[in-house]
């Protein structure tokens, strides 16, 4: 029902499968965000209630009227609820390909829904393709598709910093991420309060809600006496105006599939600062474009700022290494990432049905 890095990713990943010629549709659940902003880039969506008892047959049952009407060669999930009723919807309408994609970095539990119900697999990371791997995944069931990154627009007669009355030799600290306890906020805002008196000018600015991380978060600043310089925004639109602001880009998650977030950073030049964990290492060379710093560890994520905001030649300096690391070489763009989606599809239906139908069959 929320719009988060998953359904971000779901939502370009369809519109770059579109431009490639493929036609697609999608199901959401009633007043789901995404199904919103699919409609409004011109698909077509359906709405089915997904949770409970009841529900839970009629989404099988529609899902299986809509994959035997469509003839679609592909019903691609992305989470359990959506894999438990779609695949087996989908397996009961004759889909001759079904894929589960992996957004998640928690442990897995089960291979049920990724062996038994889906034929096959995308990892958004090579750390999810390892989380597979151990819990017992074939190899060539598996396929490893980073997230795709879209540069953020930009508004030049837009200022963040003129909006939060900020100087112009303010340094700025960012973050743009969900406000969940996993994400590290806290462990930030610790930082950035070690950090504080050496850097006077210094700001910290939070993009982003979720309740009831949101309130203890304004409790620890207020406690910490730094409310005239930690800025909470709320949910923004413009993320591209607000990175834009920014000097330094942290996001100290605890546990992390990918981090888009880190990528869309360093695309507008900025250096980033992140933890080792799950697949973040992957969005960033550590040392060259970032920092990379251990999880719960607000000390050595303070050092990193300091080191950082001290430096105004290394924030250059790995700022143009990121833009052109991540820019340049395209490693993680839609275009990229629609290709890899489009061969993966045809090698698996190749090997379900035969080569009967080539690439240019896909719908």
């Amino acid at each position: 029902m929320a719009y988060g890095g998953q359904e971000f990713c779901v939502y370009k990943e369809m519109i770059a499968m579109r431009e490639r010629g493929h036609y697609l549709e999608a199901v959401c659940q009633p007043k789901a965000e995404l199904a919103t902003r699919l409609r409004e880039a011109g698909f077509t969506v359906h709405t089915v209630k997904m949770y409970g008892a009841l529900n839970f047959f009629r989404c099988v049952a529609f899902v299986r009227r809509l994959v035997r009407r469509g003839r679609f060669d592909v019903v691609n999930t992305h989470s359990r609820c959506d894999t438990v009723r779609g695949a087996i919807a989908a397996r009961l309408g004759g889909a001759p390909l079904i894929v589960r994609t992996r957004h998640l970095a928690k442990p897995i539990n089960s291979l049920y829904a990724y062996t038994w119900l889906p034929h096959r697999v995308i990892a958004v990371s090579h750390y999810v393709y390892r989380q597979l791997m151990d819990r017992g995944a074939r190899p060539q069931s598996v396929a490893t598709i980073h997230s795709p990154v879209v540069l953020p627009q930009v508004n030049e007669q837009a200022s963040v910093r003129q909006e939060l009355g900020l100087s112009s030799d303010a340094l700025v600290v960012g973050c743009v991420a969900v406000m969940r306890a996993e994400k590290g906020h806290g462990d930030l805002i610790d930082a950035f309060h070690r950090i504080s008196t050496t850097f006077p000018q210094a700001h910290l600015v939070l993009v982003g809600e979720g309740m009831p991380v949101y309130a203890l978060l304004r409790k620890q600043v207020a406690e910490l006496g730094l409310e005239s310089r930690v800025h909470f925004m709320g949910r923004r639109q413009d993320i591209g105006d607000v990175l834009n602001a920014l000097d330094v880009f942290a996001l100290p998650t605890h546990r992390e599939a990918l981090g888009t977030a880190f990528i869309e950073a360093a695309a507008m030049g900025l250096p980033v600062v992140g933890t080792n964990v799950g697949g973040v290492p992957e969005t960033m060379q550590a040392d060259v474009t970032g920092l990379l710093v251990p999880p719960r560890d607000p000390a050595a994520l303070a050092a990193a700022l300091e080191r950082l905001l001290a430096d105004p030649e290394l924030r250059k300096r790995m700022g143009a290494a990121g833009r052109e690391w991540i820019c340049g070489q395209g490693l993680f763009s839609a275009e990229r990432a629609a290709g890899l989606v489009e061969d993966a599809y045809s090698r698996w239906l190749g090997e379900l049905r035969g080569p009967a139908r080539n690439q240019a069959d896909l719908a």
